[in-house]
């Protein structure tokens, strides 16, 4: 049930950290990959160390023509496309900032721009596999920050934050997964949320500490704990699930 022989899946943000690590799931399980980033270098290098059955693909996920060239791309080479999974981090050079210095235009770019960017996919990805007799699969990572707010007590002293648009973006991105899943759903599409805690990624050691503090398994998550989460939805062991928000934290969200 696990098992994704030979589907094809298309994994923005495929050369990140977490992208990557999802890409090499979905690999594991029998899939193919269209791994797509903006940076060509950047996803040609991690294609090649996944290996044969993933390929990438070069496009801007904030473009609505790149977008739809992308998805006809994949589908004239492949047949098909069975699942998409949104691992994309755009952002300006602004983001990060804390609260109060947050100017509205980096604001607008940056929540247009990421959430936008999971509309855009989505909407094209789906209507492919809308056309399709077996549907497909979406999969977007949200964040256990677009379900609660976070607690600041764990950057202070640090030159971090949680950025104001990072939560109003992870909130929207689950709500606008269970639209696509009510909308979607009579044409065999799932879409789903995969909703991680803090992956650990050379952050301070301050943070580390406080944050494994507050965690209930003692750790932060590494890219293989919510790659395990993606491929399960994205395969048929999960046939029956759709519109959840699937929470990978470690306990994080119960205390």
């Amino acid at each position: 049930m696990f098992e994704l022989d030979g589907r094809v899946a298309m994994v923005t943000g495929g050369a990140g950290l977490i992208g990557e690590a999802v890409c090499e799931a979905l690999l594991d399980q029998g899939g193919r990959v269209a791994l797509v980033e903006p940076d060509a270098e950047r996803g040609a290098a991690a294609a090649d160390r996944l290996g044969a059955d993933a390929t990438s693909y070069r496009a801007d996920v904030t473009d609505e023509g790149s977008v739809s060239r992308l998805v006809e791309s994949i589908v004239a080479d492949y047949g098909r496309l069975d699942a998409l999974v949104n691992c994309a981090y755009p952002r300006n050079e602004a983001y990060g900032r804390v609260y109060e210095e947050v100017r509205y235009e980096d604001w607008a770019e940056n929540v247009l721009d990421h959430l936008g960017g999971y509309y855009l996919t989505s909407r094209a990805a789906g209507a492919v596999m809308a056309e399709q007799e077996d549907g497909g699969s979406i999969v977007n990572l949200g964040s256990i920050y677009g379900v609660r707010a976070p607690d600041f007590s764990v950057y202070e002293g640090l030159e971090m934050t949680s950025p104001v648009e990072y939560a109003a973006v992870k909130g929207g991105i689950i709500n606008l997964t269970r639209y696509l899943a009510s909308y979607l759903g009579s044409e065999g599409v799932r879409a789903n949320v995969v909703s991680p805690g803090g992956v650990f990624d050379g952050q301070p050691e301050r943070f580390v500490e406080r944050y494994e503090e507050r965690t209930l398994l003692g750790r932060m998550a590494a890219p293989e704990d919510v790659a395990g989460a993606v491929a399960y939805l994205a395969s048929d062991a999960a046939a029956y699930v759709t519109g959840q928000n699937l929470v990978v934290d470690g306990g994080w969200t119960v205390t």
